[in-house]
């Protein structure tokens, strides 16, 4: 049965805890039609009522992480990883910092705020701000690990946050056996925005604590060392970090919406003064009820948010008011797993207030982390025998994952004649065909992929460099390229809008290729998938045929591509990484433009070819059988993505995976380990497998590792029959 045809685009700007909380429940009844896209710099985001108890040491990072890439399949919404830097509101479209801009019908905006200080001297280069998060807690985690004997920190802020902050930083590092000296600096009065009872009891946390408050003090600057106040004072400090404001990021005042104070103004409805673009969290100003910047805000705006999203997607329908509570209950810790309570001006403050905190807390992200299952509907009974083998235990993965095995493609080319045009000096078997002509070779590949993104353009780019990669394998310059599109079924606009992300972002591969996009072919079926036939020509062809005894075995790029965009599917993360993180890594991979590798090699390869869907032990067992020879791997040696060794130990695997392992019973002798598992991994994008004499390997390994790519020498070209031994 196919899905129903989307028709408008709904698009959120930013991973902030409103948001993440309407993909979640998108995710439970999503609007048939709406398209829905998530744009965010990174594939994680933090949640900020943990922050201080990362900093203490109390939580892990992955415990205080919300996986957007996750949360994003969870809610089939695209996920594009790059900053937002502005909207053009007329042609309704996102303007991003590294890619073409994103097409809207309606827009929400939840980016947050920063707590740096860009007009102080010194600051860019020796402060850390607490917001956005990421940064300071990565930043954190290396100042712990310098271990100095007794450590400098310098709070500039003495909010709620700064306090929590200072207090977190002190038993974090008093932890470690050192005798930390904190410090705390605010312009005006400390903890401005809490009652009198809490604000007593703060400050006599930061007195038992030993923290130095200085009140009614203004910062000069930063050095290396100090923090320079304007009465001359100098206070030393090796880790600065600054808490003190709650700044807009000024891209907001290019987009001709109201502004307060710099941050979005919105109605009862969180409606901007556009009605197509919605915002709230802390980059929103609540024009009829203004409240201070708090994490409690954001998370009950967004059912409010998702309901007024549907009416305006949907054009039909009462929007809802938000009002926001007057006030709040802050439970504020106070470093050493206890905590205070403020609300109404009442103040409570014990142990077991932590325990309640780290409930409520834990509780919250329990929502991220455990996210439904959805059950893959019943095979319809009765069924004709061998329904339930042909569906298999999993779903089809994308990309090189959904190509037939080769052994089942090998029967199926058994019988196709040899080629009767003499020009013609290649049939199937190698990466390309190949054709002479009077000045040279001309080559002629195809390759056409499954999608494994919602991110159509992502998608572009890594179908362009994947069919590209044939042409370069066989020693060619790419030339032309013909497309094969087939797009989901979509409304005329959103269809036409589509097409042309998809073909910008392909010619823009082809192009810095030197390849031009010259015609091609689109249709409609169930899923995006994209393929190119392109053709190359090339004074001189590398085949898999070349390789000799003593050749070492380099490799471009790292093995597990199917694995984790597997796991990506699946929802299952790697031990101690987030799934978001390893899929970033894992398209940052497969977005390497391979060219530059490929024209080093091919002057200096007895035989090349690209990891693609039959996995690196396919792929070599080619080049064996090719030139006659055996080969051995060294497992230890294998360059992997992160993530992908602790994936494959749990027995993740692509779903041609078994197929490339049956194809090489009898030809690989290997141990049982998640490495030798990523052998049978199948690649899109992957990197070139070169055969390079022993005496120009090492110059030719260090050559490509200049061009930035993690290339690593896996093993030899061996005397004897095709065989491959690894371990």
């Amino acid at each position: 049965m196919q899905s129903l045809p989307q028709t408008r685009d709904l698009v959120l700007i930013g991973g902030g805890h409103a948001h993440a909380l309407v993909l979640r429940m998108w995710g439970m009844n999503p609007l048939p039609g709406a398209r829905l896209t998530v744009i965010n710099p990174g594939p994680v985001a933090p949640y900020t009522g943990m922050l201080p108890g990362l900093i203490a040491g109390h939580y892990r990072r992955d415990e205080i992480m919300i996986d957007l890439v996750a949360l994003a399949r969870f809610a089939g919404a695209r996920v594009v990883l790059d900053r937002a830097i502005g909207i053009d509101r007329t042609a309704g479209r996102v303007i991003l910092q590294d890619r073409a801009p994103i097409r809207y019908d309606i827009a929400s905006v939840d980016i947050g705020i920063s707590s740096d200080l860009p007009m102080l001297p010194g600051y860019a280069e020796h402060g850390v701000a607490a917001k956005p998060l990421g940064a300071y807690a990565e930043a954190w985690a290396g100042f712990v690990a310098r271990a100095l004997p007794a450590p400098r920190v310098v709070v500039i802020g003495a909010g709620i946050g700064g306090v929590e902050l200072a207090l977190a930083s002190q038993y974090r590092l008093a932890q470690t056996g050192a005798a930390p000296q904190i410090t705390l600096i605010d312009r005006g009065t400390a903890l401005p925005n809490i009652g009198r009872g809490a604000q007593q009891g703060l400050r006599a946390e930061l007195a038992r604590a030993g923290i130095t408050l200085i009140e009614g003090a203004e910062v000069a600057g930063l050095t290396s060392d100090a923090v320079h106040l304007a009465d001359g004072r100098v206070i030393g400090s090796d880790f600065t970090l600054s808490v003190a404001g709650s700044r807009p990021q000024g891209w907001l005042a290019e987009t001709g919406l109201h502004l307060t104070d710099g941050f979005l103004t919105v109605s009862p409805q969180l409606q901007t003064s556009d009605p197509a673009i919605f915002a709230a969290g802390d980059c929103a100003h609540l024009a009829h009820a203004p409240r201070p910047k708090a994490g409690v805000f954001a998370v009950r705006e967004a059912p409010v948010l998702l309901h007024n999203l549907r009416v305006a997607l949907a054009e039909s329908g009462q929007m809802r008011a938000y009002q926001p509570q007057r006030d709040y209950l802050k439970l504020v810790s106070t470093g050493r797993r206890s905590a205070l309570a403020d609300k109404f001006g009442l103040r409570l403050s014990a142990p077991i207030l932590w325990r309640w905190k780290d409930r409520i807390d834990r509780s919250f992200m329990a929502k991220f982390h455990h996210l439904p299952r959805m059950v893959a509907p019943a095979l319809p009974m009765p069924a004709a025998a061998g329904l339930a083998e042909a569906v298999g235990p999993k779903p089809l993965c994308g990309g090189c994952g959904a190509k037939v095995g080769s052994g089942d493609l090998a029967r199926a080319l058994a019988n196709l004649p040899a080629p009767r045009n003499p020009a013609v000096l290649t049939g199937p078997g190698d990466d390309a065909a190949v054709i002479r002509h009077a000045d040279g070779f001309q080559v002629l590949t195809t390759d056409h992929l499954r999608s494994l993104t919602l991110d159509w353009a992502l998608m572009a780019r890594i179908a362009a460099l994947h069919a590209l990669g044939d042409v370069w394998a066989m020693g060619a310059d790419p030339e032309t390229a013909l497309a094969q599109i087939t797009l989901p079924r979509l409304s005329a606009r959103l269809q036409a809008e589509t097409l042309r992300d998809i073909m910008e972002a392909a010619g823009t591969a082809f192009a810095a290729a030197g390849a031009d996009i010259v015609g091609g072919h689109t249709a409609i079926g169930p899923e995006l998938s994209i393929g190119f036939t392109v053709t190359g020509t090339a004074t001189h062809i590398l085949t898999k045929g070349g390789a000799r005894p003593g050749d070492r075995l380099i490799l471009t790029k790292p093995l597990g591509t199917g694995t984790i965009m597997a796991a990506e599917m699946a929802r299952i993360a790697p031990e101690g990484l987030m799934l978001g993180e390893a899929v970033a890594a894992c398209l940052t991979s497969m977005l390497q433009d391979p060219g530059p590798a490929a024209r080093l090699l091919r002057d200096q390869a007895t035989a090349l070819t690209d990891i693609t869907g039959f996995g690196l032990a396919g792929h070599l067992w080619e080049i064996c059988a090719a030139s006659g020879t055996a080969a051995r791997l060294s497992l230890a040696a294998l360059p992997l993505l992160p993530g992908a060794a602790s994936l494959a130990a749990r027995g993740v695997a692509s779903s041609i995976a078994p197929a490339n392992r049956a194809a090489l019973i009898g030809h690989l002798h290997s141990a049982d380990s998640p490495a030798s598992a990523l052998l049978f991994d199948p690649q899109t994008c992957g990197g070139f497998l070169a055969c390079v004499p022993a005496a120009q390997s090492d110059h030719t390994l260090t050559a490509l590792q200049a061009l930035g790519g993690p290339a690593a020498i896996i093993g030899e070209m061996t005397e004897g029959p095709p065989r491959i031994t690894a371990g």
